[in-house]
This record gives structure tokens, C-alpha cells and sequence, in this order.
């Protein structure tokens, strides 16, 4: 599996569809194979970051230099679980985990009331004042208790985004 120019063996694609929860079908890991070989072009078996913004979706997305810092140096295996969150078969708990991942930008397992002013930042760009992001957000925590000098860390993550309808996925092509 870490060399790309080989194909994908039954076992490594039921390692894979393990390590991921069984959160992509046997024919949709093959389909993401056929993606990060085209990602790899150096055929070395993990995808550098800059790789992924050759890919228009993830280029256009307004979170992109925070998800590249998630994706550097990625191996198949570790590209099917970054995907993972995104398939409707995951479930809300791993959808969280990974939002709350985006948000923790220094990786210390906290999220600041400025981190989260940071992602609403790059959401919205100019469209909202740094005035409407702060009440809003100010709002939203209050509502959950919480206030701007709280350090929020996943389990109030959870309590907070646990109870939306929270949608997060993308489409694989299976061919």
C-alpha cells in the first residue's frame, strides 16, 4: 500500500474500510485510490500538502490552509481516515471530532474564544464585521453556557454542536 504504483490487494482494502469504521464501501476505497495515486505524482505513497490544493474543492474551501496542516505528508491509509468524516455513513461523534480539530488550530486539545473568531473569519471574510462575528458567537456560547474566556475543550465541543443536524459530506465517485 505505500507504494502507489501497486494496486490494492482484498486485505489492504478491508484494512483500510477497517480503520475507518466502515465509513466508505469496498468500491468507494478503491475510487480514492485511484485519487491519491493521481495526488501522488511522485509515486512515492504519501500525498505532500500543496498536492491537495490542486484538487478545486478543497482549493475554493475558505478553511484550506487550516485543513492543509492536517493533510501533510499523508499515506492512503491516513488520506481514507482524513476523508472519513465527510461520508453520511460516519458517525455525528467523528463528525465533531474533526470539526474541533479544524478549530484547534495550535493542536493543544483547547479552543479558544479567538480561535473560533479565527474559523468564523475565514467563513465569512468581509461579508460580516469583526463586531457581528464577536455577538454572534458571544451569543451562541452564552446560549450554551459557556462565556468568551471559557477554553473549550471536545467534550463541551460535543455538548455544543452535538445537538444540530450537523451535515458534512462528499460525494464519492464510484466507477
Amino acid at each position: 500500500m505505500g507504494n502507489t504504483s501497486s494496486m490494492l490487494t482484498q486485505y489492504d482494502i478491508e484494512e483500510v474500510q477497517q480503520h475507518c469504521s466502515n465509513t466508505f464501501s469496498q468500491q468507494e476505497i478503491v475510487s480514492l485510490y485511484q485519487r491519491f495515486c493521481q495526488l501522488d505524482r511522485n509515486g512515492c505513497g504519501f500525498v505532500p500538502a500543496e498536492e491537495f490544493l490542486s484538487v478545486p474543492e478543497f482549493a475554493v474551501n475558505p478553511l484550506s490552509q487550516r485543513l492543509l496542516r492536517m493533510v501533510e505528508g499523508l499515506n492512503f491509509k491516513e488520506f481514507v481516515a482524513f476523508l472519513s468524516p465527510f461520508s453520511p455513513r460516519a458517525p455525528l461523534q467523528h463528525k465533531i471530532e474533526f470539526i474541533f480539530k479544524v478549530y484547534d488550530s495550535d493542536g493543544n486539545g483547547k479552543v479558544t474564544f479567538n480561535d473560533m473568531l479565527d474559523v468564523l473569519h475565514d467563513l465569512t471574510g468581509q461579508f460580516v464585521s469583526e463586531q457581528q462575528r464577536e455577538q454572534v458567537l458571544t451569543c451562541v456560547l452564552e446560549e450554551a453556557g459557556y462565556t468568551k474566556d471559557s477554553l473549550l475543550v471536545l467534550s463541551d465541543f460535543v455538548k455544543i454542536v452535538g445537538n444540530s443536524d450537523l451535515k458534512m459530506e462528499v460525494e464519492v465517485p464510484v466507477d
